[in-house]
């Protein structure tokens, strides 16, 4: 059986606390790829908060938290590692920013086919770790949606 296209539509949920922390996961492949929650919609109409929601407890487990959309959106190509999963030709993707606001204790429960490893950490820590640069950029722009406490 052979798997369908990645539709080149995509959601990066920057899951935080209001004390700055952000939460970071490790993909395991390319082992040393530390990114927030990111994951291409399912369908053509499925809405972006839905694959936001959907992606978030896929790969952490978190299934509440206060989701905004932060209106914000990324046009970026494609890594090399990763074309073969879109259609031939299609070599940008349309990614979606939100923020997800969690307690802190909230569990994490990593679905361990994609990610091996998570942490807390500060948001400007945590913007320097990431393999991504939108992503990076992400939560940078974290200040503008929260007031921390």
């Amino acid at each position: 059986m052979t798997r369908p296209y990645k539709i080149p539509v995509s959601v990066l949920v920057v899951i935080h606390r209001l004390d700055g922390q952000v939460l970071l996961i490790e993909r395991t492949r390319p082992a040393g790829f530390w990114q927030s929650v990111t994951g291409a919609i399912d369908y053509d109409d499925e809405p972006l908060e839905a694959a936001a929601r959907r992606e978030v407890a896929e790969e952490t487990g978190i299934t509440g938290g206060e989701l905004v959309d932060w209106k914000l959106s990324n046009v970026y190509e494609l890594y090399p590692m990763w074309q073969h999963r879109y259609a031939p030709g299609v070599t940008r993707n349309t990614e979606h920013v939100f923020g997800l606001t969690v307690p802190a204790g909230t569990a994490v429960t990593l679905c361990p086919r994609e990610h091996g490893a998570w942490c807390w950490l500060p948001w400007r820590e945590a913007a320097d770790r990431c393999f991504s640069p939108s992503n990076a950029e992400a939560i940078l722009q974290l200040p503008r949606f929260v007031n921390f406490v």
